[in-house]
């Protein structure tokens, strides 16, 4: 096994653009988690109000809604890697914005929603792009391992970016906001040097038949609607680290530094599970496995809303990212493997609403229960929902249960 992995590793690294793709993708990560917890912490530290953290999510939420169908149709009909590049351009400039705002002392919150708003359409069309790049970085019989250290890689940013958030904003959101725009400027650069063989596929002409396929795909395959959906409800219900700001200053009583280290306390969880599938790889029962990730995360999230200690509630939050990296991990797997590459950026855009939008709308959900219930209600509903949730997909898509590993291309 450890020989078979250290092959495995050589071969990836001499995959041409793939190392630039880690790089780049590691680079906008680290930034986009520094921005969030600035962003939460200012809009709290103005508002004192946790409506306004689940608006965060929201005004991310609306436009990937509306963009996600086109953003899929563009990743099927152009160079998939000069998209992402252009994505990550222009999340820098709304980086760039934030930072020009706080400088000319920023004391409303709604131009940062405004911004907000542009950074979701850009990540409405970076998120599918780059789910239907990997397949063409690496070959199938990689594509595993590399889901993997892709994975790894997305949490080693939520470890680095919110601690690194949090104690930077002790100096200011400026530097904050100025550090995401330099990381955010490499990544766009190192994305526009990624090359894969060959050209995008034959451009189809946008109409509805053609911008709806990977809905009527998704539908189709009633396996990974259920792996999708399952998220879709899991993190809607369950979205705890939106209140963070609130819980950081109210109830366990931190500033920024204790926020950001709440914040990359699920990363590390789900770094250290990544780290080992990439070593391990799963190789069977991955349907159970999915499931019961989604039920300890619904578990943990329970015990986080419990807490009224630092280090308990850090210990549980570790454990959601850890549930959760299992799940996600499988999704990925399942959802790029079970697709055509013709229509691979479209099922992708359904994949990404069903499961990267969920996180905005879950943030708006668990913002509005807490104005209602109040913060610890609104983190115990979501965690016990979840929860409930892992069991009732269980009997709804019995082919999940029971599902051992995806089909390969």
């Amino acid at each position: 096994m450890k020989a078979t992995a250290s092959n495995d590793l050589r071969a990836l690294a001499r995959q041409p653009g793939f190392s630039r793709y880690l790089a780049s993708r590691l680079a906008t990560s680290v930034a986009s988690q520094m921005q969030l917890v600035a962003v939460g912490w200012q809009v709290y530290d103005i508002t004192r109000d946790p409506l306004d953290l689940g608006l965060i999510g929201l005004s991310q939420f609306l436009p990937f809604v509306l963009l996600i169908l086109p953003a899929g149709h563009a990743a099927d009909s152009r160079r998939r890697e000069g998209l992402l590049a252009l994505c990550y351009g222009a999340e820098c400039l709304c980086a760039a914005a934030l930072f020009w705002l706080t400088l000319q002392g920023l004391t409303g919150v709604w131009p940062i929603f405004g911004i907000m708003i542009l950074f979701g359409a850009a990540r409405a069309f970076a998120m599918p792009t780059g789910q239907a790049l990997l397949p063409n970085l690496v070959p199938a019989a990689l594509f595993g391992r590399a889901v993997a250290i892709n994975s790894s890689t997305w949490q080693l940013s939520t470890v680095i970016g919110p601690a690194l958030g949090g104690f930077l904003y002790l100096a200011g959101p400026e530097f904050v906001y100025g550090t995401s725009v330099v990381l955010m400027a490499v990544s766009a650069w190192l994305m526009a040097g990624v090359h894969t063989p060959g050209g995008p596929a034959r451009a189809q002409a946008v109409s509805l038949d053609s911008l709806l396929e990977g809905l009527r795909f998704v539908f189709r395959r009633r396996i990974v609607l259920g792996a999708v959906s399952l998220d879709l409800f899991a993190v809607l219900l369950g979205g705890a680290t939106a209140l963070l700001p609130a819980y950081a200053s109210d109830i366990l009583h931190v500033g920024p530094d204790g926020l950001g280290l709440l914040r990359a306390a699920p990363g590390l969880g789900a770094a250290v599970v990544a780290a080992w599938l990439t070593w391990r790889p799963l190789a069977g029962r991955m349907g159970p496995a999915m499931l019961w990730g989604v039920a300890v995360f619904g578990l943990a999230t329970t015990v986080f809303g419990l807490s009224e200690h630092f280090l308990v509630s850090l210990g549980a939050l570790a454990v959601l990212g850890a549930a959760d990296m299992i799940s996600v991990y499988i999704r990925h797997i399942l959802v790029q493997l079970e697709t055509p590459d013709a229509i691979r950026g479209r099922v992708s855009a359904v994949s990404a609403v069903f499961i990267g939008a969920s996180n905005e709308l879950g943030e708006f959900e668990s913002g509005l229960t807490a104005a209602w219930w109040g913060i610890r209600p609104a983190v115990l509903f979501g965690g016990l929902a979840s929860l409930g949730i892992a069991m009732l997909w269980a009997r709804l898509f019995p082919e999940l249960a029971t599902l051992d590993r995806p089909k390969l291309p």
